[in-house]
């Protein structure tokens, strides 16, 4: 008991043993870290680094695991990556060609109506066989997706009207779109004489509320307009001399001079 009490302090029991004195360099035994310390107690020294000092690194730790995490989801995003073009590739090469040809088509149509030649032409670019188009384009005018016949007609009324175009001009659009000629000229029976001249008229109206110039000079000018629009020659001639009778009194001076038969005869510009 005498012993017991005597272990006790004040604060209870000691936790720890004395501390022992801490000796000098000298005292070390040969191969002893200075830093190393025995274990005190429940209290373990302190422990012993890596090599060098520094404690190990994430990368080490992980390497012990079998490899990094990011390595690891870098391997899993390119593995579904590559997973979904292979898929995507395979849903290409799944189309047959006949389904192909219908996208392409439908793809042109979504922009502006198309005749059966211009959807030929995109067709035979994408190399599909020739077949294959005639297939499509075939069932396509049964079922009307295609006119050719409806679309000169609206051709012709749209660029009349908000071009100013004359038959001529519009005709050669038509066969640079690929509509047959019977066709084209089934549409363009829509515009007459009088449809043309009055056109002609109104262009000439519009022009002459900002032309400048002396009236040859404005007569030339708006003569050459008309012919690029596809007027004949006679048309534009009296278009404009008309207009320039009722312009003012100059210009119907130099109007009275204008022989429209006559010069209907020679080249515009």
């Amino acid at each position: 008991m005498a012993g017991r009490r005597g272990a006790r302090s004040g604060r209870g029991w000691d936790a720890l043993p004395p501390r022992p004195a801490r000796r000098s360099t000298d005292e070390h035994p040969p191969g002893e870290q200075l830093g190393d310390e025995p274990e005190r107690g429940n209290v373990p020294g302190r422990r012993r680094g890596s090599p060098g000092g520094n404690p190990p690194t994430s990368d080490s730790a992980a390497a012990r695991f079998g490899g990094s995490g990011s390595s690891a989801s870098g391997s899993s995003a390119s593995g579904s990556s590559a997973s979904g073009s292979s898929a995507s590739g395979s849903r290409g090469s799944e189309l047959s060609e006949s389904e192909r040809a219908r996208e392409i088509c439908l793809r042109q149509l979504a922009v502006r109506p198309r005749t059966r030649a211009e959807l030929a032409k995109v067709l035979a670019r994408k190399e599909i066989s020739d077949e294959v188009i005639a297939e499509v384009l075939d069932r396509y005018d049964e079922v009307g997706i295609i006119d050719d016949a409806a679309f000169a007609r609206a051709w012709v009324s749209t660029r009349h009207q908000g071009r100013g175009l004359a038959r001529r001009a519009l005709a050669n659009e038509l066969r640079q779109r690929g509509v047959p000629a019977e066709v084209a000229g089934e549409a363009l029976d829509a515009l007459d004489d009088e449809d043309e001249a009055a056109t002609a008229r109104a262009l000439v109206d519009r022009k002459l509320r900002t032309a400048t110039g002396a009236p040859d000079a404005v007569f030339r000018r708006l003569v050459g307009m008309l012919a690029r629009k596809g007027y004949p020659a006679g048309v534009a001639i009296r278009a404009v001399k008309d207009a320039l009778a009722d312009r003012d009194a100059e210009a119907a001076e130099f109007a009275d001079g204008i022989d429209a038969d006559a010069m209907s005869d020679e080249p515009t510009d």
